[in-house]
């Protein structure tokens, strides 16, 4: 991957962990014999036996949990960053980070774990389905047994997507949309601001004219879409699409808006060519490619994560939220909490610990740093009065463009079949993205499995 230049998000990163940097609480009792007052005993004086008892206990070993997550580049350096200060900051809980390639592979080897019966306290993933099979531990006791704890404070919709069955199994560590990236210099020579593409078919034609072709061959593109179904199906929302009947009996996602959707989308990746997708590889390697061809100057734009905000030159890139559609309105992308839980395994003491640190990561203050350095939502309400971050928005605008985005968003989809549909998805998203399939083959296809699953499930 290309070298960044340090960002002002990195700057800050330096600032605010220089500012934030704990010392480490003091938890030993003194273990003193002497009166409150601290004048003499009318008792008589305690024999040598007594006062070897009266010896200090021996500190009490914090307590070491394991941390999966599943982050590289910037995101990987920050959160190491908290940890750190976690570690820091007190005595009680030691967190040891045990990184993944990304998010899919931390629910494989979780899986793994499971089975196995040797798991980790705490984890950087969430499913509903293993929730309601009690793989996950529920929260609501701790939640309910802390006095730090102010749920009340937490964004409402990150706050539910936690819930399963009316209990709080998940927490929010940070949420994330999709958003815009590109690059200001081939705006400029195109004669376009962002303002000027907030529609799909102005960003289609924005793309025509960003592209650059040498004898059949493009050798800059107008934008990347990045691979997989999620930005195919922010489009669809914004048109209308739905996934679901009103009812949920009934999959719908081979209706016109979605086919008509994606078909544009295919038309952009392989018969225009002014689109491209990255796919495949190790982790996060096709994400990490995407960005680089923008910053490499060989695509105008792509459309990414807003957590990719650390890893980006803002003197060379400028962020916009996801256009509409001509005549519908504003996009409609979907805006998501990245969940934490605590495997049902893990002893009680070490549920204790893993959610002293989740607390720790949520915080107002921590959870501002972590958005001001990633780009990711904050989950935390009074996180935006933070003094660092208000500070940090006068001169980086870049990070409101989220905030602004998720006002008008759509939830994520609950998938009731515990993912079969999501998987149906990925397979119709690959055929149109990577094999070129028209739009209606691939999602009729889809469709088909999708129905199967869900009829099952309402049997």
């Amino acid at each position: 991957m290309v070298t960044m230049k340090k960002t002002t998000a990195g700057l800050a990163l330096a600032a605010v962990m220089a500012l934030t940097a704990c010392g480490s609480n003091n938890n030993e009792e003194s273990g003193s014999s002497a009166s409150p007052s601290g004048s003499a005993s009318s008792e008589a004086p305690a024999s040598a036996s007594e006062t070897s008892s009266a010896t200090p206990e021996a500190p009490k070993e914090p307590v070491a949990i394991e941390f999966w997550y599943g982050l590289g580049g910037k995101l990987g350096e920050n959160m190491q960053a908290l940890i750190d200060k976690f570690n820091s900051s007190q005595q009680e809980v030691v967190v040891k980070p045990v990184v993944q390639g990304d998010y899919s592979e931390t629910e494989k080897k979780l899986q793994a774990a499971i089975a196995s019966g040797t798991v980790p306290a705490a984890v950087l993933s969430s499913n509903v389905d293993w929730a309601r099979k009690g793989y996950y531990a529920s929260l609501d006791e701790l939640i309910a047994s802390s006095a730090e704890f102010d749920k009340d404070d937490v964004i409402p919709t990150f706050l539910e997507q936690g819930k399963v069955d009316g209990k709080q199994y998940f927490l929010p560590m940070y949420g994330t949309t999709q958003v815009m990236y590109y690059r200001k210099d081939a705006l400029e020579k195109a004669g376009l601001k962002p303002e000027d593409l907030t529609t799909w078919e102005a960003l289609a034609k924005a793309a025509e004219m960003m592209t650059v072709k040498d004898g059949g061959k493009t050798k800059f593109y107008g934008w990347e879409p990045m691979w997989g179904a999620g930005n195919m199906v922010d489009a669809v929302l914004g048109k209308g699409g739905k996934l679901l009947s009103d009812d949920g009996k009934t999959v719908l996602i081979d209706s016109p808006e979605w086919v008509d959707t994606w078909e544009l989308f295919r038309k952009w990746i392989h018969d225009d060519q002014i689109m491209r997708i990255h796919s495949g590889g190790q982790g996060w390697e096709y994400w990490y490619k995407t960005i680089d061809d923008v910053m490499k100057g060989q695509a105008a734009g792509y459309t990414g994560s807003s957590g990719d905000q650390g890893d980006l030159d803002f003197g060379i890139v400028g962020a916009m939220e996801q256009p509409g559609w001509e005549g519908v309105g504003a996009g409609k992308p979907v805006a998501e909490a990245i969940m934490a839980g605590i495997p049902a395994k893990a002893s009680p003491e070490q549920q204790e610990a893993a959610f002293k640190w989740f607390q720790f990561f949520m915080s107002a203050e921590n959870t501002a740093f972590w958005s001001m350095n990633t780009g990711y939502i904050a989950v935390r309400q009074s996180a935006q009065e933070d003094p660092a971050f208000v500070e940090f928005s006068k001169t980086n605008p870049q990070i409101t463009i989220p905030l602004k985005q998720a006002a008008h968003a759509s939830a994520p989809f609950l998938d009731p079949t515990g993912g079969k549909i999501n998987d149906a998805l990925k397979v119709a998203a690959d055929n149109v993205q990577i094999k070129n399939m028209p739009a209606a083959e691939a999602l009729k296809a889809a469709k088909e499995t999708a129905q199967r699953e869900l009829d099952r499930l309402n049997k």
